[in-house]
């Protein structure tokens, strides 16, 4: 019994050891990108495709279509229509992309009694760096 939580243990700390890749990301000076909010008929059917799968609850993704890369977050069900989404950053540091977005709830006038699942797709240049969503 010893001997095979032993093992246990000793391939654990190797597939740990070995899978793991750290990637340090800095909150160094960064330059704004530009970027383009696309329409939804405009997203690829591939990422549509996913964006479909996972409206139902709050997600992030990225999507790479030969040189252009698309940023998505959705913010999942919300109990009525009429909300938009504001980008507030997307910028490169030396280490890592930058991309938050704001949530805005609907007025008294735009509510509608339908559930939405709001979401918003920015397009830029397609780049390494990792994509830090916050």
């Amino acid at each position: 019994m010893k001997k095979a939580a032993l093992l246990f243990w000793i391939a654990a700390v190797f597939l740990m050891l070995s899978g793991c890749r750290a990637i340090r990301i800095e909150e160094a000076e960064r330059t704004p990108l530009k970027y383009t909010v696309v329409d939804s008929s405009r997203i690829p059917e591939e990422a549509a495709s996913l964006i479909e799968e996972k409206k139902a609850a709050e997600f992030q993704m990225i999507y790479q279509s030969g040189e252009d890369m698309y940023l998505i977050k959705g913010y999942g069900r919300q109990m009525s229509g009429g909300y938009s989404i504001q980008v507030t950053d997307l910028s490169l540091s030396s280490t890592a992309i930058f991309f938050s977005t704001k949530l805005i709830g609907p007025s008294k006038d735009s509510q509608s009694g339908e559930p939405s699942y709001p979401y918003i797709a920015v397009k830029t240049e397609y780049r390494e760096e990792p994509v830090q969503f916050q």
